[in-house]
């Protein structure tokens, strides 16, 4: 394929203009050198209109393939994901990239040969010689893209678990071929390489113990522990559903713990809505039997 560089071009005709610059300056007639630009200009446009005219059918091609392999990638990329929505696999992004890669690299070597004049096989031949330096620069790219894998048909995870792994509690957002996104419940999105969760401790949390807040607190001793209870439940019940903080159709749970010098100890368990802060609803909770008379405040001052 011929290459009429656009640095060949734009250096002729900036040539022919300096020559005229220096024509003019040592007096020469202003309509010669206007022609000389002009008939500069014409050459150098005709150079680059016999290139586009030569190469027009490589153009057309490499456009032609650049639009099909864009247009395979969206198609078998929802056809893939409604694929995996049918089976066991987690529809995770991990599959549509690595598709796109595998169409886009069989859309590479194809122009290769027609369009560059590379041939495919030598180029491969020297990828692979190589392939064994850069595998060493990116093992721990390769370490996650396995991990990332072995979790996805080891069906470890899944987009929309709640796990805890290295410190994090939050719903797996995406597995991606690099690492695993996890949302808290803060907001915040924690990245964390695959390989790390393919070996670290990791914990699958069922939802209703990941949206347990407890609230302790301590009744007066000799009380009626179910009018107690009923009416903690009552009280927390209504705060909480005001403002939206307890997952729907959930109830708050009075469980009696024990006894201390100052009265009968327990605790209120709440089920904190999807996206509320722990501490949100615990704030709630607290505020809404502050001001009871059944519960003994010394133990709370230490009294």
């Amino acid at each position: 394929m011929t290459v009429l560089p656009h640095a060949v071009i734009s250096g002729a005709i900036n040539s022919a203009i300096v020559n005229a610059a220096a024509a003019l300056a040592d007096g020469d007639d202003s309509t010669d050198v206007t022609a000389d630009v002009t008939d500069a200009m014409t050459g150098e446009m005709s150079a680059a209109m016999r290139w586009l005219t030569a190469n027009a059918g490589r153009i057309i091609f490499l456009l032609v393939v650049a639009f099909a392999a864009w247009a395979v990638t969206r198609v078998l990329g929802r056809l893939l994901r409604k694929a995996l929505d049918r089976t066991s696999i987690p529809s995770a992004s991990i599959f549509v990239n690595i598709m796109r890669v595998l169409v886009w690299a069989f859309a590479v070597s194809t122009v290769l040969q027609p369009v560059f004049g590379i041939n495919p096989t030598s180029l491969m031949t020297a990828l692979g010689v190589g392939g064994i330096a850069v595998s060493l620069g990116l093992k721990d790219t390769i370490a996650n893209v396995i991990g990332g894998f072995t979790m996805m048909f080891g069906n470890v995870i899944q987009p929309g678990d709640r796990v805890t792994v290295a410190g994090t509690t939050g719903v797996v957002k995406d597995i991606t071929w690099r690492q695993t996104v996890v949302r808290e419940r803060n907001g915040n999105e924690m990245v964390i390489p695959n390989a790390v969760m393919n070996s670290a401790s990791l914990a699958k949390l069922d939802p209703s113990n990941e949206c347990l807040v407890t609230v302790p607190f301590t009744a007066k001793g000799g009380g009626d522990a179910d009018a107690i209870a009923a009416r903690i439940v009552d009280a927390v019940q209504r705060a909480t559903d005001e403002r939206g903080l307890a997952l729907p159709g959930s109830t708050p749970v009075v469980k009696f713990t024990g006894f201390s010098p100052y009265g009968i100890e327990g605790q209120v368990l709440v089920f904190a809505a999807d996206g509320v802060l722990h501490s949100t609803v615990r704030d709630c909770a607290a505020r809404a039997i502050a001001g009871a008379d059944f519960l003994e405040q010394r133990a709370a001052v230490g009294a």
